[in-house]
């Protein structure tokens, strides 16, 4: 808790005595305030177990009763104002129609008594002939056609939604959040991915840049070398080419070099970074056999999508993150963008990117060896990891690349160079191996010039292993 020091002015009562400095906030204490300082220490340990008990609580409460929850009455909102804006146009078509239809009645009477007074006479002075009959009929055939659809009433559909449609999203593939804190990963790892050496067969991956991983954990992985996206669908001991596979080539059905993949799931295509062509393409899912070009003469390596729907594109060369709504020419810088440096308002080869649910983006910033979190519509950002030089130590990286970032707000990062995956605790001013080690090798417990990570509903971490063309799986560790 405190250490001795010599004389000094106690920080409480201001008075030069001989005092204990706090480990925690370095300020001295004279030996009365010490006590008052730990009573203080004390009491918001209270207010932080007040504060959990209160929140477990609620969590028992929204178990018992899973429909309370917030969302849940958000939906059940939705659904009544939804029947009650129905149930209203429904009722003013059905009075427009009533009203319509007594005055269109009363006028399908007066034909129709018309009609009648016609047969009476004829009947009456015995003046008909067949002519007349087939008048008549066909009078009357009108009446019955006019009365079941009357021609001056009918439905139409307008062009503008009645309701506005409702989508859950529900983006488990990097969400952490329901995982302990200090979890930990086995050690060794499960090659499911490639690991039969570098090649193009359905088996093989030739130096794999990055994943996606999807809610049924089918991956699709970013296969540099081949110039393909390729689909691995859990336990699957083979892939399907997804995009390109026909060699480099800067046609609308190839690829070149492709950096990053992911699925956007409002149009049920794929966002791929072409990195050799210099463009970010969007490839259908179903049946795609070529993509279209959204952004052309950017290098770009990372990718990531918001919850809006924006795209964040991380440009290589020109040392930039930039965002785009879909549809538009020309995105916005969000980071970066004043020229290669290792300021805060500056980047050094940014590669892969994580955008959190408050819209703050985190870049690996490669050649200045950090993570950077630019929060929305920041003009700087701060160091969150590494940043004191390339390194092997703790509070070192070298060459970061993929990052993932829980709802907690710790970073999870793949220390390339130093082939170990590395998580450090929000506020932490040094990490913490969580798998791999500086030496490299293709064993089980070892990793290779790793480039990416991801993470599945249950923990499990996944990484693409670049140099030993695989994806290695290290399962949460539940002991």
């Amino acid at each position: 808790m405190a250490t001795v020091a010599s004389k000094a002015r106690c920080v409480t009562c201001g008075k030069e005595k001989s005092t204990v400095r706090c480990d925690g906030c370095s300020q001295p204490f004279c030996y009365n305030h010490l006590v008052d300082h730990r009573q203080e220490l004390d009491k918001q340990l209270d207010e932080i177990e007040v504060s959990r008990d209160l929140f477990r609580q609620t969590l028992t409460d929204q178990s018992a009763k899973p429909e309370n929850q917030a969302l849940i009455k958000q939906i059940d909102e939705w659904e009544q104002n939804s029947i009650t804006k129905i149930r209203q146009t429904a009722n003013e078509a059905r009075q427009i129609i009533l009203q319509h239809t007594t005055k269109y009645l009363t006028e399908m009477e007066i034909k129709l008594n018309a009609l009648t007074k016609q047969l009476r006479e004829s009947r009456g002075e015995n003046d008909f002939i067949e002519a007349d009959l087939q008048q008549w009929n066909t009078q009357l055939t009108e009446m019955k056609n006019e009365l079941d659809n009357p021609s001056t009433i009918s439905i139409q559909h307008g062009s503008t939604p009645l309701i506005t449609t409702i989508r859950v999203n529900a983006s488990v593939s990097s969400d952490l959040s329901n995982r302990v804190i200090d979890a930990k990963w086995i050690q060794n790892g499960i090659t499911i991915a490639g690991g039969n050496g570098k090649g193009n067969k359905i088996n093989q991956l030739a130096y794999p840049h990055s994943l996606y991983m999807g809610e049924d954990q089918t991956m699709y992985i970013a296969d540099c070398d081949n110039h393909r996206i390729i689909e691995w669908k859990r336990s699957a001991t083979n892939s399907q080419v997804v995009a390109g596979g026909t060699g480099a080539g800067n046609q609308n059905n190839q690829l070149n070099s492709p950096r990053s993949v992911l699925v956007d799931k409002a149009n049920d295509s794929f966002i791929i970074s072409d990195s050799g062509n210099e463009r970010v393409i969007r490839w259908p899912r179903q049946n795609g056999t070529s993509g279209q070009t959204i952004i052309s003469n950017i290098t770009c390596y990372g990718l990531t999508m918001d919850n809006e729907g924006r795209l964040y594109v991380s440009d290589f060369v020109k040392h930039e993150v930039r965002r785009w709504k879909m549809g538009d020419t020309n995105g916005i810088v969000v980071a970066g963008g004043n020229g290669k440096g290792n300021r805060a308002n500056q980047l050094s080869q940014p590669c892969n990117i994580f955008v959190d649910g408050e819209n703050s983006l985190y870049i690996a910033d490669i050649a200045n060896h950090r993570v950077m979190k630019w929060m929305k519509d920041a003009k700087e950002g701060i160091v969150v990891a590494g940043g004191q030089g390339a390194g092997t130590g703790l509070a070192q990286l070298s060459c970061p690349r993929g990052v993932v970032v829980d709802k907690l707000g710790n970073v999870y990062v793949v220390d390339h160079s130093n082939s170990r995956v590395m998580r450090w605790f929000k506020g932490a001013t040094q990490g913490s191996i969580i798998v791999g080690d500086i030496k490299s090798g293709a064993k089980t417990n070892q990793l290779h010039y790793p480039l990416d990570l991801s993470f599945d509903q249950q923990g499990n971490l996944y990484v693409v292993d670049y140099n030993n063309h695989r994806v290695q799986k290290f399962n949460i560790d539940s002991t």
